[in-house]
């Protein structure tokens, strides 16, 4: 018998309480936003703190201009994330539905859409306060990865973002029709990679480890743009290997194209990740090396 895990006894909520006749439930994904960005907050003022941390001793900003910051962010992450999801993924559908793109309670949230909005937030956001844009970028990229850590590890528990079939000993039967619709499973259950598990390991843990690493003990912070582009580039190393074990957007598989692939040729291709992810790691490359030759 193939030895395969079964998925655990979660729920994606945390609790649920009705109130005047509707219900009103916090949902492990939603305290993983929470989470991940009072973590941030707190890792930012930290390094803040630390003047021989950054260039000529003097940190990009003030504590009290990290606050203005945060809200900068959150809109960026919320706007960018629904905007990038409406055009990348589904863009079809929104257009045919244009107030949709309001119910955001719906779910459909991209990453690299969010991460270009605090791109432009950032950026914005330095404009106005006459901050270090490269400097800023590091504080914020140094920040990230255990806000991703928290949402792969809520993707698990809402049961959704699943691979592909696999018979590996860690693969994961997922509840839910769509996660049992494998192709070529007559009898018996189907079982997926753990895809959302190995993101939170890259994506939060490994390249976490390593901004830290860089920071703390490489002065990385004193060389402008380096964090950003080690972060950029390991996220869209990270997601591109991903992409071979995670199980495509349903709009993009086909019966002539089982993979996802959005862009393939003869049968081979990348899929959508894969495609954003490629600039990702390209200017990620050169920020990090800039940064160095500058230097």
């Amino acid at each position: 018998m193939q030895a395969v895990l079964n998925f655990p006894d979660l729920s994606p909520e945390l609790f649920s309480i009705s109130l005047f006749g509707m219900e009103f439930a916090l949902r492990w994904y939603a305290l993983a936003y929470i989470a991940g960005i009072l973590i941030a907050w707190r890792m930012a003022m930290m390094v803040l703190r630390r003047p021989a941390l950054w260039p000529d001793k003097t940190p990009p900003m003030r504590s009290d201009q990290l606050e203005d910051l945060i809200t900068w962010i959150i809109l960026g992450v919320i706007l960018g994330g629904r905007l990038g999801f409406v055009l990348f993924y589904q863009p079809a559908y929104y257009l045919s539905n244009p107030l949709d793109i309001l119910k955001v309670w719906q779910g459909g949230m991209a990453f690299h859409g969010g991460l270009l909005g605090v791109v432009i937030a950032s950026f914005l956001f330095s404009r106005r306060h006459k901050i270090p844009t490269l400097s800023l970028g590091d504080l914020v990229a140094f920040t990230v990865p255990p806000g991703l850590l928290l949402g792969r590890l809520a993707n698990f528990v809402n049961a959704e973002l699943w691979g592909r079939p696999s018979e590996l000993p860690w693969a994961v039967i997922f509840p839910g029709t769509a996660a049992q619709e494998c192709p070529g499973v007559v009898v018996g259950m189907c079982a997926r990679h753990p895809s959302q598990l190995y993101e939170a390991a890259l994506e939060g843990v490994l390249l976490g480890v390593l901004l830290l690493v860089l920071v703390y003990r490489g002065g990385a912070f004193r060389k402008p743009g380096l964090i950003m582009g080690v972060f950029l580039a390991g996220y869209g190393a990270s997601r591109f290997i991903v992409e071979f074990f995670r199980q495509p957007d349903a709009q993009f598989v086909s019966p002539g194209n089982p993979l996802g692939l959005a862009w393939h040729v003869s049968g081979y291709g990348l899929t959508m990740g894969q495609l954003l992810s490629l600039p990702m790691i390209a200017l990620g490359i050169w920020f990090a090396l800039r940064a160095r030759q500058k230097t």
